[in-house]
């Protein structure tokens, strides 16, 4: 309990680290910059982001929450390819039929590897699920109402870093990628290439327990709510410091870098860890500042890797596999976005 407890306290530490550098640059300005007319610009930026974010994290968690209650696994695991090329298509495309927000995906992962369900497949589902969606596909509409190729670029590459990486993984990784608990267990047969070891049903029968009424699913939801919102809170108040007390010259001149400005936004992504139904509202704000690649770059790497996921990763995959898996998706992303800057 101690060491969970040590975690959430890095993931609000981890921001704060990232902001005190960009603030020590600035210190000479910040001075003459910390006045009333400063904060009330932080407050309005601060409160616009939140209020056009947070119907959509509502929204998330609602549908979220009726995937976690009412859609069993098994229904799943049922209609899922046998062929690895159809696997891996039909997972990067799941998300659209169940759009669970990333926070709410390796568990529910992790469930169905336990019921049979291949590593390339669920990796698939876990990198693409929470963006090839229609609440991401209408939130990042609405964020850039004047530039749908952000969203259309969103979308694809997306698609086309999950299916690549879930190709990887079918064809390198042979061995289960799982944390097995110490239990006593049986073996399952799923991929060629290895077994994945099944606890008993003792070890996963408190994921089961809970009585399944309008009343838990809106405990549920309301809890996953108020858990993802301090993560949009946190993201909407860095971004109206940087917005407020970092001039527009120094981001531009940051932006026009042809490495330095996918490496902001990216490590800016993984930072902030926002929720990918809310996270595009936060990067129009730097729209005006940043050319396609970067934005796209960090509305694609946020919600496939972040500090939150990384520390879920490392609790459900072998450290390993999610150095390897993050390298993969960091490199991916990069050249993709790059690409696509080039290209549009």
């Amino acid at each position: 309990m101690k060491m969970a407890a040590n975690l959430k306290l890095l993931s609000f530490l981890i921001p704060v680290a990232f902001l005190v550098p960009v603030l020590i640059t600035m210190a000479p300005d910040l001075k003459e910059a910390w006045n009333s007319e400063a904060l009330q610009n932080m407050k309005t930026v601060f409160i616009g982001i939140f209020l056009e974010a947070a119907p959509f994290l509502l929204m998330g968690v609602l549908l979220s929450s009726l995937m976690q209650w009412f859609v069993s696994e098994e229904m799943v695991r049922r209609l899922t390819p046998k062929n690895p090329i159809g696997g891996v298509l039909v997972a990067g495309l799941l998300g659209i039929i169940f759009p669970i927000c990333e926070c709410g995906m390796i568990p529910v992962v992790r469930r169905l590897m336990h019921k049979g369900m291949p590593a390339y497949i669920a990796v698939t589902f876990i990198l693409s699920g929470p963006v090839v969606n229609p609440i991401v596909f209408t939130a990042t509409l609405l964020a850039f109402p004047s530039h749908p190729e952000i969203t259309i670029a969103r979308m694809g590459l997306a698609f086309a870093v999950a299916a690549s990486i879930g190709m990887l993984v079918y064809v390198f990784v042979r061995r289960n990628p799982l944390r097995m608990p110490k239990v006593a267990a049986t073996e399952v047969k799923t991929h060629p290439g290895f077994k994945m070891v099944q606890p008993h049903a003792h070890a996963n029968a408190h994921d089961h327990n809970h009585v399944k009424n309008w009343r838990s699913f809106f405990i549920h939801a309301g809890d996953e709510f108020v858990d993802m919102s301090k993560y949009l809170v946190i993201g909407a108040l860095i971004t109206a410091c940087i917005q407020t007390f970092i001039s527009r010259s120094d981001l531009i001149s940051l932006g026009n870098g042809p490495v330095a400005s996918y490496v902001f936004m990216m490590g800016f992504a993984y930072v902030l860890s926002l929720c990918s139904t809310s996270d595009a509202f936060v990067a129009s704000a730097f729209s005006h500042t940043f050319a396609l690649g970067p934005l796209v770059s960090f509305l694609v790497l946020g919600p496939m890797l972040d500090f939150k996921s990384t520390l879920m990763l490392l609790s459900t995959f072998r450290t390993r596999f999610v150095i390897g898996l993050s390298l993969a998706i960091i490199t991916l992303v990069f050249a993709g976005s790059w690409l696509i800057n080039l290209l549009v």
